[in-house]
C-alpha cells in the first residue's frame, strides 16, 4: 500500500534542518520501499504492507533518535486520501486566493481543533472538516491580514499538532500516492 507520512515543523528557516536525499535512504533503510519525497517540507512516500499503527510507531521511534526534534506527523494510504478528497466541498475546486489544509497529527485532539475553528470569526473564509484534516479556503487575498486564519490560528492550542500544507501541495501528494 502506498502511504504519505507529512512532517511537522522541519527546514523552517533555517531550523530543524532535515535533507530529503539522506531521509529517502535512512526510511529504505528501515525497509520502506518507492520512497521519495516531493519538496524540502517533508512530504515522503513510500511503500508498506505494515498496518498503519506499525508503521507509525516505527517512524516515532526512528525520529526519536534521528530527528528529535520531528514530534508530530501526519501518516495515512492513498486510500485514505481519496476518500477525503472525494467528499470536498464544491468550494474547494473553485477560484479562492489561498487554499490550505490543516492536517490533524496524531497528538491532536480533533474534536478540539474542529470547536475551536469554528468558534473564530470566518467573514468571507470556508472551512470543511475532514477526516485528514481543516480545508480552509480565503476567497480574496487583500483580505488576508484580515482573516481568522492569519490573525487567530499561530495562537491556538492546537496549532503546534497540526501540519499546514497548501492546495498545490495537497495536490501534488495526490499524484504521489497514485504513482
Amino acid at each position: 500500500m502506498r502511504y504519505v507520512l507529512l512532517l511537522r515543523g522541519i527546514n523552517v528557516g533555517g531550523r530543524n534542518k532535515v535533507v530529503m536525499a539522506d531521509l529517502r535512504k535512512q526510511v529504505q533503510a528501515l525497509g520502506f520501499t518507492r520512497v521519495a519525497t516531493y519538496i524540502n517540507s517533508g512530504n515522503l512516500f513510500f511503500d508498506s504492507l505494515k498496518s498503519v499503527e506499525d508503521i507509525s510507531a516505527m517512524f516515532q521511534a526512528f525520529f526519536e533518535q534521528t530527528y528529535p526534534f520531528v514530534t508530530a506527523f501526519s501518516l495515512f494510504n492513498h486510500e485514505d486520501y481519496q476518500a477525503d478528497y472525494l467528499s470536498l466541498p464544491a468550494w474547494w475546486q473553485g477560484e479562492l486566493a489561498r487554499k490550505d489544509v490543516l492536517f490533524y497529527t496524531e497528538q491532536v485532539d480533533r474534536q478540539l481543533v474542529k470547536d475551536r475553528v469554528a468558534a473564530l470569526p470566518m467573514g468571507d473564509e470556508l472551512v470543511h472538516f475532514g477526516r485528514l484534516g481543516v480545508y480552509w479556503g480565503k476567497r480574496e487575498e487583500k483580505n488576508y491580514l484580515q482573516t481568522a486564519y492569519h490573525k487567530f490560528l499561530l495562537k491556538e492550542p492546537f496549532y503546534k499538532q497540526v501540519t499546514i500544507r497548501n492546495g498545490k501541495t495537497l495536490e501534488k501528494i495526490g499524484e504521489f500516492l497514485s504513482r
